[in-house]
């Protein structure tokens, strides 16, 4: 891990540990390392008899996040899901009574997430990527699906909501300023 994503997850972990659920925003350029910080709480979740949720806005980027999240999990036990709109019935209601059973540990999907019907045994960590993508609205009833779940939400472009909330006091920060060896330099307009 780069320094800064050691560090990212430092805070958050700390975060985790405490007795007030985390609110946090992940701020990094495309390619700094966001999913694996965001894995790395997903394990820290799950290490301690939690599930956790990983909201993406399109199919495409859940299901990058899933194959993503499954290599960088590989081996410690940690089972992952998918949940899009384009599954089928069957395999969404599959999806949806493991989900309930605790027999996945980590569920990617996009909106389907916060569909009437799906359940977690015990949802302690919600995850969502391209944040200023979804509603306020849509954020919260995700969380509801929980029991005061910790939150974290990761951006490439903060918005001015974004900034507000920073400014405000209710979303700490973690800042990815590096990019990992290799990659290619992002430009963001």
């Amino acid at each position: 891990l780069t320094p800064a994503q050691l560090r990212s997850v430092k805070e958050a972990a700390a975060d985790l540990r405490r007795a007030v659920p985390m609110n946090r925003l992940l701020q990094g350029d495309v390619g700094s390392g966001k999913t694996v910080v965001a894995a790395a709480c997903a394990y820290f979740a799950w290490q301690n008899g939690c599930q956790a949720a990983l909201m993406a806005p399109t199919e495409l980027l859940a299901q990058q996040h899933q194959r993503t999240m499954e290599t960088l999990l590989a081996g410690t036990g940690l089972r992952v899901g998918l949940l899009v709109g384009s599954m089928t019935a069957a395999q969404k209601r599959d999806c949806r009574a493991a989900l309930a059973a605790g027999a996945l540990d980590l569920i990617v999907g996009t909106h389907a997430l916060l569909s009437e019907g799906v359940s977690f045994r015990r949802l302690g960590l919600v995850i969502t990527d391209e944040q200023h993508r979804f509603g306020v609205a849509q954020r919260d009833a995700l969380a509801a699906k929980g029991e005061n779940p910790h939150l974290l939400v990761m951006s490439a472009t903060p918005i001015p909501r974004t900034l507000a909330l920073i400014l405000y006091g209710d979303l700490d920060v973690s800042a990815l300023d590096e990019l990992p060896p290799g990659r290619q330099p992002v430009a963001t307009f």
